[in-house]
């Protein structure tokens, strides 16, 4: 699958699971346990505005900290799907343009780059899903797609503290793929 297609599709993803949360949710605790719904909500939508200056040709140093603090305001919804939209322009426009971004830990290329943020949509998409009642299971084509990129970083992801341990693996490619993000892919809700 190519990337561009890839991307869209965990964006399209991540859409929907932001169409689950109710009102009263934001503060609802998730799998990722140091973030609540608005938190990991607001670490996406800050990756999916960062897309355009980074694909631009922008430093993390240029760009400083245009993205850091509360980006969703008084319209969480609205601001995340206009920061997805933004993301998926940036990435339709320019990812055919640009070989290489700046990260924090240096140049990268493009394709790489957004297959990372690939995954984050895909992961986290599973991640509101299940703190919100949302439905959680996710495309087996796309799943496919980001098991077999993550393979070779998996260790590298750990090794940096981006992931937590690996959960046990069970053969259903969800299920694993979730537990190599560290994820418990039977996280519910405290109660539920």
């Amino acid at each position: 699958m190519e990337t561009e297609e890839i991307y869209r599709r965990t964006v399209d993803w991540w859409r929907s699971c932001l169409d689950g949360v109710g009102d009263g949710q934001w503060g609802d605790p998730t799998p990722c346990a140091d973030w609540n719904v608005r938190e990991l909500v607001n670490h996406v939508t800050g990756e999916d505005l960062w897309a355009g200056p980074l694909l631009e040709g922008r430093t993390i140093e240029e760009v400083g900290d245009t993205f850091d603090g509360d980006l969703l305001g008084d319209a969480p919804l609205e601001t995340a799907r206009s920061a997805a939209d933004a993301g998926v322009d940036a990435v339709t426009r320019l990812l055919p343009q640009r070989e290489t971004v700046h990260l924090s830990y240096g140049e990268e290329r493009s394709e790489e780059y957004v297959r990372q943020l690939s995954a984050d949509h895909l992961v986290h998409g599973w991640d509101l899903a299940a703190a919100t009642g949302g439905e959680v299971r996710m495309d087996p084509d796309v799943v496919a797609e980001v098991a077999d990129w993550f393979a070779e970083r998996e260790e590298l992801y750990r090794g940096a503290g981006i992931i937590g341990e690996q959960g046990p693996l069970d053969g259903d490619p969800q299920h694993d793929l979730l537990a190599r993000f560290g994820r418990d892919a039977g996280w519910r809700p405290p109660g539920s």
